[in-house]
Parts: C-alpha cells; structure tokens; sequence
C-alpha cells in the first residue's frame, strides 16, 4: 500500500548543530530505502518540511516506521498521512465502468 504524507520537522527542542546532525542521519536513513523504490520523498524549498510517499505492507508497519523506525521521529509532527493508488489503477477501473467485482 501507498501512502501520501506531509511531515514537519519540530526543531524548537534542538540547537542548529543537532538539527543538522539529526537530518543527516535522516537522510542516511531515508537514501537506501528511496534506492529500493519504497519511499519518493521532497524536501519542500524554504521550509522545514518534507513531502513524500511510502510503500508499506500494512498500517501496522507504516506506523513502525513513522513512530519509531526513523531516525527523527520524536520531532516530527504528521500534517497528513492519505493512503493513495496510482492513477493508472484507477483508470483501469474507471475504463471497467467498477465492474468485475470492485466496488
């Protein structure tokens, strides 16, 4: 499953140093599961903010990931978590007029 998420870094508890030594250590987190085609993932210009989406096999697992599997997890603040589907899906089922047994 895919999931849309809209991510703000909470910094106010760090000092500049640990911010950096943190987000660094985010992205050495993130860049091998981006390599695997799990996770597309933006850092939003000017802004403390990240945007992406995340493959996970269940809500179980996204919310290990998000609650406890990353690296900055205890400042981040979750705007919005959407499960999504590519649009190519939907246009399949839009072209069946939702027949077959899809509701």
């Amino acid at each position: 499953m895919q999931y849309f998420f809209d991510v703000r870094v909470n910094h106010e508890s760090l000092s500049f140093d640990e911010l950096w030594e943190m987000w660094e250590r985010e992205a050495e987190a993130a860049l091998p599961v981006v390599k695997a085609g799990r996770l597309q993932v933006w850092k939003v210009s000017g802004q403390r903010r990240v945007i992406g989406v995340i493959e996970a096999d269940s809500h179980d697992e996204l919310d290990r990931i998000f609650m406890a599997g990353l690296p900055m997890a205890h400042v981040l603040e979750f705007v919005e978590i959407v499960p999504v589907r590519s649009y190519e899906a939907f246009a399949e089922d839009v072209k069946a007029r939702w027949k077959g047994g899809q509701a």
